[in-house]
């Protein structure tokens, strides 16, 4: 990890900025969590009821790419995300949150399942790890193959601030990485932000690599995502 950190600090030298423009953007697989971890917020009990949630009454309805799906693995041994109970005393279960873009399940408390007239998923404490699929990934898909499917775009290696509103699913960020041009990477890029509305980004995503990264409580690959927009110069 060291290692890969003073690399990227290298490759960063002398950055520029890009026009502003749509184009294809492709997160680094350290920052999925950033763009998917956020549904397990957005679909939480407490946002639901409290109508603070862009995926209010989502239950059915599919909000991402038909290839993805999402799972919740409470009892990965000796992961970061796992727990054989909630704070509550439930016990958890393996469950699709999202099945083939589709929202299958809600996160859960006693408290927030009354209040929606549902029962507890064991979620008083949060989601318990995330893990983001794609029946199109193939064990080839790495970094360099991403580049190459991404063809001409921003590489976003890094994300600043917050920028996300939860009741409109608005997502800005500031963000810097690579500029990319025929799968290849042409100079860093500062100064620049990323936006979109999450439910477009979502159900956007092109392509989740095979370079999977695991933060202890949320593991996915690089995300492709159709189009978004850069604000640069």
């Amino acid at each position: 990890m060291g290692k890969l950190a003073a690399n990227r600090a290298l490759s960063r030298l002398n950055p520029r900025q890009v026009k502003t423009k749509k184009s294809p953007v492709l997160f680094d697989a350290l920052l999925a969590k950033d763009i998917v971890g956020i549904v397990s917020t957005a679909l939480n009990g407490i946002s639901l009821f409290s109508q603070t949630s862009f995926l209010i009454d989502s239950l059915g309805r599919e909000i991402f790419a038909g290839d993805i799906s999402v799972i919740e693995n409470p009892h990965v041994r000796a992961s970061f995300g796992s727990a054989p109970f909630d704070g509550e005393g439930v016990k958890t279960r393996r469950r699709h949150i999202i099945r083939s873009g589709v929202v299958e399940e809600y996160f859960l408390s006693s408290y927030s399942a009354k209040k929606l007239g549902m029962k507890t998923t064991g979620n008083a404490s949060g989601s318990h790890g995330l893990f983001v699929y794609s029946t199109l990934t193939k064990p080839e898909d790495d970094l360099a193959s991403m580049l190459r499917k991404l063809g001409t775009g921003l590489y976003v290696t890094r994300l600043f601030g917050q920028g996300v509103n939860l009741v409109t699913g608005g997502f800005s960020r500031a963000a810097a990485g690579f500029w990319v041009e025929n799968g290849e990477i042409q100079y860093p890029v500062e100064g620049v932000t990323v936006a979109g509305n999450l439910q477009d980004i979502y159900s956007g995503i092109a392509g989740v690599g095979a370079d999977r990264f695991n933060t202890g409580s949320f593991e996915c690959g690089s995300l492709l995502v159709e189009q978004m927009s850069i604000g640069g110069i």
